[in-house]
């Protein structure tokens, strides 16, 4: 029996937003939900992998927040003792 796209497996990719659109508290706690169903141990390999590759790219769009967050708080200081 031969495999039809609709019978695959979802994947964490699957039905989600893109990670590029989240807040950083929308990727934060995507990211608590995907670390603790790693924890508990995914049902196949293949999930693993798909939450793997997720959390991977939620830790990095928080990074990326983290790190516009810092700029705009060194920007203000600067602006705030050149004043």
């Amino acid at each position: 029996m031969n495999a039809t796209p609709s019978d695959s497996p979802a994947t964490a990719a699957d039905a989600v937003p893109d990670v590029s659109s989240l807040s950083y508290e929308q990727a934060r706690d995507e990211l608590v939900r995907v670390v603790s169903e790693l924890e508990q141990g995914a049902s196949t390999l293949e999930r693993s992998l798909a939450l793997w590759e997720r959390g991977e790219a939620l830790a990095r769009r928080c990074e990326e927040w983290l790190m516009g967050a810092r700029e705009r708080l060194e920007a203000a200081r600067r602006q705030a003792t050149s004043e």
